[in-house]
């Protein structure tokens, strides 16, 4: 078998998620803790498929409804009006003010998608047990982990906006529906990255080598 063929799990070895150490169980223990910050360890999280299966669903499901379903609403004298984030990319979008329009079109509608289409693909390859492109799957991992901290920013404009316009009787801004289904997305893809576990892209690869070293040994 190669070195590129072994994994932690088949030498035994753990890997802290905390502090980022590799050690090695006590003996006759399957599970341990890490030496060093003594955050519990484990060789796979456990029920990572389904976990992530859950959550990925829950976010789609809520990924509607989030932008159908006005997210503010604006009340003045005229009456009140409600946008989608649609509407609110399209009104916000003027020679001073489209910087605003293209992060909230970004992260509000692109970035969850986008999040939701990569966690399905890495699901199912995973779990077809697929060892073509593991680097760039774990890349891509990698991105919708780090991109994940960022997708509450439409979240925060629109509760910001709703703090900050409030002229009442003259005008009142209120956060809509949409906007309570767009947070679930964001909390249930946040979720869904955390449940996945990466390791398991390598597994597939690592068991491909054992049975060729045992079929070229046989």
């Amino acid at each position: 078998m190669s070195a590129a063929g072994i994994t932690a799990m088949q030498q035994g070895l753990q890997s802290c998620e905390g502090c980022g150490l590799l050690s090695r169980p006590e003996p006759g223990e399957q599970e341990g803790r890490c030496p060093r910050c003594d955050e519990e360890l484990a060789f796979r999280k456990p029920a990572s498929f389904q976990r992530t299966w859950a959550y990925v669903i829950a976010a789609a499901i809520c990924y509607i409804p989030a932008n159908v379903l006005p997210v503010l609403t604006t009340t003045t004298a005229a009456g009140a009006e409600s946008d989608t984030i649609m509407q609110g990319v399209v009104l916000l979008w003027s020679p001073t003010g489209w910087p605003l329009s293209i992060i909230v079109l970004v992260a509000s509608i692109m970035i969850p998608s986008a999040k939701i289409l990569a966690l399905g693909y890495l699901l199912i390859t995973t779990q077809r047990g697929s060892v073509a492109n593991n680097e760039h799957r774990v890349q891509m991992y990698r991105m919708v982990e780090f991109i994940g901290r960022w997708s509450m920013v439409d979240v925060f404009v629109d509760t910001f906006t709703a703090a900050l316009i409030q002229l009442q009787p003259l005008m009142s801004v209120e956060p809509g529906p949409g906007l309570i289904f767009f947070a679930a997305v964001v909390v249930f893809t946040m979720l869904a990255v955390e449940s996945f576990d990466p390791r398991l892209i390598w597994d597939s690869a690592s068991s491909m080598a054992a049975d060729s070293k045992e079929v070229t040994y046989a």
